[in-house]
């Protein structure tokens, strides 16, 4: 006699790079009571990932109807949902690492309305929408709004309210790093990606800056770059080499180690949803100094945040921080695993019970 069966769920991650693979690898990690049937699709050619992966897919998925679909919002759900029809009485959740509606277009892309469709689509295909912010939430729902108010007609009435009912925010856990005994309260660490969306070339002015006038501190570069380097990151080397005590993607043991002896750790993002790597540095003991915008406002106290419009209030925060006392300490308890990890465990919990 055989005893219960796992429960299945399919776990569809549609871009799997970063944050999205961190996420489903954490999943998968913390349920192990869970037959997790992943399918991911490459980190790249984003246009035809976010239109293509029904087709890409198409021959792939498993013949058997799972418990459960859990999809990442580039996932095209609808799609999805009406070309296997076992899947009609599924439930489907959605998970919004990212929305389009507020992502920001850099200078050579297209702007195009079928991203955001895709993700209308697939959000009222869904029976639960997940977001790991509620600046990602709000976002998302403002910006279908405003859509249905520049179409020219046919648009259908009240669709925010019909989507908001199945909405919620439940951001992706955070692991806790240690901080050192030394904290070098002048190491300046830039942890992102050195892309448009990061605006990097506001952190390279803004260090610059305080290079002339005079004031000691010392950088950390890290965070994916293009093989050619960034503009601003090649500024930052032809002045400032001296100050550079790391330059790269570092193994993740050294990684953690820097972050917690890391005095400030700086961003000057024009997108983030959740900002996983302040979150990470903040944990470990860097004082956060972030835009008062986007994710952050619900992650940390005014004293941590500049007006992002003004390039003189970073540079005056920095210069303070740097000759004088650090603020204290914050740690997001909120966003890390102690907090979020019950909240995912509840979520999943009828899932994992359903088949025992």
């Amino acid at each position: 006699m055989t005893g219960p069966r796992s429960p299945c769920v399919w776990l569809l991650s549609a871009y799997h790079a970063d944050s999205h693979a961190a996420w489903a690898d954490w999943l998968v990690g913390h349920f192990p009571a869970i037959d997790w049937q992943l399918r991911t699709l490459p980190g790249r050619h984003f246009a035809w990932r976010i239109r293509g992966n029904p087709l890409s897919w198409l021959d792939q998925l498993p013949d058997t109807s799972p418990d459960l679909v859990l999809a990442t919002s580039m996932v095209d759900l609808a799609t999805i949902k009406g070309l296997h029809p076992r899947l009609h009485d599924v439930p489907c959740w959605l998970y919004f690492h990212e929305n389009q509606f507020a992502y920001p277009q850099s200078e050579r892309q297209f702007r195009s309305l079928d991203p955001c469709m895709v993700q209308l689509y697939a959000a009222l295909a869904a029976d639960r929408v997940l977001f790991n912010s509620r600046f990602n939430r709000d976002s998302f729902l403002d910006g279908v709004q405003a859509l249905m108010e520049r179409l020219p007609d046919q648009q259908p009435e009240d669709l925010r309210s019909r989507l908001e009912p199945r909405c919620e925010v439940l951001p992706v856990p955070v692991k806790s790093l240690k901080a050192s005994k030394m904290r070098d309260h002048g190491l300046i660490v830039w942890n992102h990606r050195w892309e448009y969306d990061k605006a990097p070339e506001r952190f390279s002015a803004a260090v610059l800056t305080l290079a002339t006038l005079g004031l000691d501190f010392r950088l950390a570069l890290l965070g994916k770059r293009a093989r050619r380097a960034p503009v601003a990151l090649g500024q930052i080397r032809a002045s400032l080499a001296s100050r550079v005590v790391a330059d790269g993607h570092l193994p993740r043991s050294e990684y953690e180690a820097l972050l917690g002896r890391a005095g400030i750790v700086v961003s000057t993002a024009i997108h983030e949803f959740q900002g996983l790597s302040i979150l990470e540095a903040a944990s470990a003991g860097a004082r956060p100094l972030v835009p008062n915008a986007l994710c952050y406002p619900e992650q940390y106290p005014a004293a941590y945040r500049y007006p992002p419009e003004n390039p003189e209030a970073l540079v005056s925060r920095l210069a303070d921080w740097l000759t004088g006392q650090l603020p204290p300490r914050h740690a997001p308890e909120a966003w890390l695993g102690p907090a979020l990890n019950s909240r995912w465990e509840a979520l999943l919990s009828p899932v994992v019970n359903k088949t025992a």
